[in-house]
């Protein structure tokens, strides 16, 4: 564990060592800005980290966020980061049953493939044909949007002429994606596949008026301009590892195991008061870049609380000795998990397992979304466990809002993490059970998360992994520049809750440097300032 003690002044106090505080410290002290990141835990990385969470078990798991979208390669090549990242071979199986049947939907690998088998689900053209029109048009959105999140925030309107599609607009910006989903497609299934990428870590309807389902889809379709959703080679830790040594590289200090607990400015000078296990210190700053959430950023500074923040998601991650076989005879079990299986997500159990949730009952189908890690990524098996055909699942259950764990968190995990299973085991041809590893305590391999976990363990509000509903990429009344100010001139917002946030991209991080780099005002402290 690193210290840090004094009263030396920085140029920036970066508040929180997850990804984007991360980036934002490596782009400042490229900069040469001088720059102290402290860190609550005894390690940085945030929610984007791996580990071992298995007693002898040689696997490193991505232990919460755990795929790569929104990562501009912008920071990559500023930063000079030492990542890969791999794309999935397969993007998704879609198991179900018709007539009686096991069947389902595979798409990637090729376009024949993906092709053959809308045509063996439903029986003819209509829907693939719906379903690269619909995809195109997300394209040639996200070729629009996406290099505009590490610029400074268009408006609306602004936004609005690099569409350049007023359809595309009306679809996602204006009215709920449900309408556009049931315009273009009829089947069940299909329907669903598509909805899911708006419900990620969002308890929403498909046509809720808010439209924060619109909001969660744009940003999982945009991702690298294309909507590919990439592994990171060694886990998610191997990227904030990179990150970190870039920012240390760079000349950035950090403190682990210092809680920032109070930040005092005048506007243009602040003070970041820190505990750690054997007391408490300070640290003068020009500026302070706060990587955590906003219900965070108010307890520093004194500020109103923002509205409460909800998450809705199950997280479990498991090693298994071997993949079970499916039901359905025409996907080999090494393609289905590779990309992301949908089980329980057709439209209209989506919308019956969101009902439920709202009226306080765990879904009693509930849908989730399943990939394996190891099947792009081996290197993050120890060799023994490779050779032995072992493997990881990462399970990501939708509509289970924190309200849900409020009554008794423990038992209630226990239920729905056997609920969730269970839906799997519809689909296979063999129990989940039965491919469980198991741990030097003889315990199965499997470790469930939910909101109110995350927001014990990670400070997220509510366990909502984006620390609010997400913004729409461009500007609003209040907004600022970069979508990262606060009412304190010299205060940053650059975690996730900033406008642009969410996922793991590095977006905010990047923008809240950006906007330190160029005011005119932004002085060097001298050598050695003492106050």
């Amino acid at each position: 564990m690193s210290t840090h003690r004094g009263t030396r002044a920085y140029d920036a106090v970066v508040v929180g060592g997850g990804h984007n505080g991360l980036v934002a410290a490596a782009y400042l002290a490229r900069a040469r800005r001088s720059v102290l990141v402290l860190e609550r835990l005894d390690h940085t990385g945030g929610a984007a980290v791996s580990t071992r969470p298995f007693p002898g078990v040689d696997a490193r798991l991505s232990r919460y966020s755990y795929l790569v979208s929104l990562l501009p390669p912008k920071i990559v090549r500023d930063l000079g980061l030492d990542i890969r990242l791999r794309p999935r071979a397969v993007s998704s199986y879609t198991p179900a049953e018709r007539s009686g049947r096991p069947t389902g939907l595979l798409v990637g690998g090729d376009e024949h493939r993906t092709r053959a088998s809308f045509a063996r689900l439903t029986g003819g053209e209509r829907e693939y044909a719906a379903w690269r029109r619909f995809y195109g048009m997300t394209g040639r959105v996200a070729r629009a949007v996406f290099p505009t999140l590490v610029e400074p925030l268009p408006t609306r309107a602004e936004l609005r002429r690099r569409v350049g599609d007023e359809d595309a607009w009306r679809m996602l910006f204006e009215e709920p994606v449900g309408v556009a989903i049931e315009d273009r497609f009829a089947d069940d299934l299909v329907r669903g596949v598509v909805l899911t990428d708006a419900l990620i870590g969002t308890f929403a309807d498909a046509h809720d008026p808010s439209l924060k389902q619109n909001r969660c889809f744009l940003y999982h379709v945009i991702g690298g301009g294309t909507g590919a959703w990439d592994v990171p080679v060694g886990g998610m830790g191997a990227l904030t590892d990179a990150l970190a040594a870039a920012a240390r590289n760079a000349g950035a200090e950090f403190a682990t195991g210092h809680e920032a607990v109070r930040v005092d400015t005048d506007g243009r000078t602040a003070e970041v008061t820190y505990r750690t296990a054997d007391g408490e210190g300070t640290v003068a700053a020009r500026h302070v870049l706060v990587g955590a959430s906003p219900r965070t950023l108010a307890a520093l500074t004194g500020g109103p609380p923002p509205p409460p923040a909800e998450g809705a998601q199950l997280k479990v991650n498991m090693v298994l000795t071997r993949l079970p076989a499916l039901r359905d005879p025409a996907v080999d079990p090494r393609e289905a998990f590779a990309g992301t299986l949908h089980v329980a997500e057709g439209y209209g159990q989506l919308a019956a397992a969101h009902a439920s949730a709202a009226a306080g009952r765990p879904p009693a189908v509930p849908p989730s979304e399943i990939y394996c890690h190891s099947l792009t990524d081996p290197t993050i098996l120890g060799p023994d466990l490779v050779r032995h055909g072992y493997h990881t699942l990462t399970l990501f259950g939708l509509h289970t809002p924190a309200r849900l764990f409020a009554r008794d968190n423990d038992a209630v995990r226990a239920d729905l993490l056997a609920a969730t299973l269970a839906q799997l085991d519809t689909h296979l041809a063999e129990p989940l059970a039965g491919c469980l590893a198991t741990d030097a305590d003889g315990r199965p391999c499997v470790e469930a998360r939910t909101p109110l976990d995350l927001d014990h363990d990670l400070g997220l509000p509510g366990g909502n992994i984006f620390h609010r509903d997400l913004s729409w990429p461009h500007a609003q009344d209040g907004t600022g520049r970069w979508g990262v100010e606060t009412p304190h001139p010299n205060v940053l917002l650059c975690g996730a809750g900033a406008v642009r946030g969410g996922g793991v991209s590095g977006v905010p991080g990047h923008n809240a440097a950006m906007a330190v780099l160029e005011r005119p005002e932004h002085q060097a402290y001298p050598e050695h300032p003492e106050h």
